[in-house]
């Protein structure tokens, strides 16, 4: 499960290289955790978490998929508004194979890593695009 998750979480949120110099900010932010990432747009962003801890449902841990209108706090920020959730989506892992996964929502979509992270990227769009 942590390969395809971490897969997730690269393509939506590589790990940054520190380099020198002034840093241009990208119309997206991604900002990267060891269990998920956001995704930051001037007026929306697209958070994704993992828990890897199983409940009785999910034995083999949960994706959380929250979309938001607004700025979303991360750790050790203050923002003086807060965001609000447009929308949640939970997603469990199904193996295929030791090596890939294919995530399945509550509404019975599956996608594989590839497809979730651009769902991931379309709803973004789609949040900036009516918050605008």
């Amino acid at each position: 499960m942590q390969r395809s998750v971490t897969a997730l979480l690269d393509e939506l949120a590589p790990e940054r290289v520190l380099t020198r110099g002034e840093q241009v900010r990208p119309p997206i932010e991604q900002h990267r955790t060891p269990t998920g990432c956001v995704l930051q747009a001037a007026s929306a962003a697209v958070s994704v978490s993992w828990f890897a801890e199983g409940t009785p449902d999910a034995t083999l841990g949960e994706l959380r998929v929250i979309v938001w209108r607004g700025t979303v706090s991360r750790r050790g920020t203050t923002r003086p508004e807060r965001a609000t959730m447009v929308k949640e989506i939970v997603l469990h892992p199904i193996e295929r194979s030791p090596n890939e996964c294919l995530w399945r929502a509550t509404d019975g979509a599956e996608y594989d890593t590839a497809a979730l992270a651009a769902y991931c990227v379309a709803l973004l769009d789609e949040q900036v695009r009516t918050s605008s």
